[in-house]
């Protein structure tokens, strides 16, 4: 009889936790979407729904800077060719003198969006916050979208 109960139990432990894990709210009291994030059509940049910290520090707000990064964004062909595409995660340090040092790659998604992504974010140029921030910024990389990062260059 134990030997049944056992796993049985097992199930139903499984199982709580499941419904646990969905139905968690967030840290901030909100339950969580995985829907929140929102794509903007033509730059294959996905809009985090919480603010970079860096992007106050950026003329014009946290839109102003995903607009130039989709301006100045071009699909690599390798990674066009070989239909590869996700979210980069490019870290770096925003000094109080508004440069940026140790920018690196923490996330990439291969055939050269990581080197795509560095070379955009090491064009960003912004304000003097009042202490250094440490801050990571993701960009999106899509397929089937029109805009600058639909060009073969």
């Amino acid at each position: 009889m134990k030997k049944i109960l056992l796993p049985a139990l097992g199930v139903l432990l499984a199982a709580g936790a499941a419904q646990a894990q969905n139905t968690k709210p967030a840290a901030g009291g909100q339950a969580t979407d995985p829907n929140h994030a929102q794509t903007t059509q033509g730059t294959g940049i996905n809009q985090v729904g919480n603010s970079i910290p860096a992007a106050a520090y950026y003329e014009g707000g946290q839109q102003a800077m995903y607009d130039f990064i989709a301006k100045e964004i071009k699909y690599p062909l390798l990674a066009k060719r070989n239909r590869m595409q996700g979210r980069c995660i490019v870290s770096f340090t925003l000094n109080t003198d508004g440069t940026m040092q140790g920018i690196k790659l923490v996330k990439g998604v291969g055939g050269g969006t990581g080197e795509e992504a560095l070379r955009v974010v090491r064009l960003l140029k912004f304000k003097k916050p009042e202490y250094p921030i440490l801050t990571s910024l993701p960009i999106d990389f899509k397929l089937g979208v029109t805009g600058a990062n639909a060009l073969e260059n």
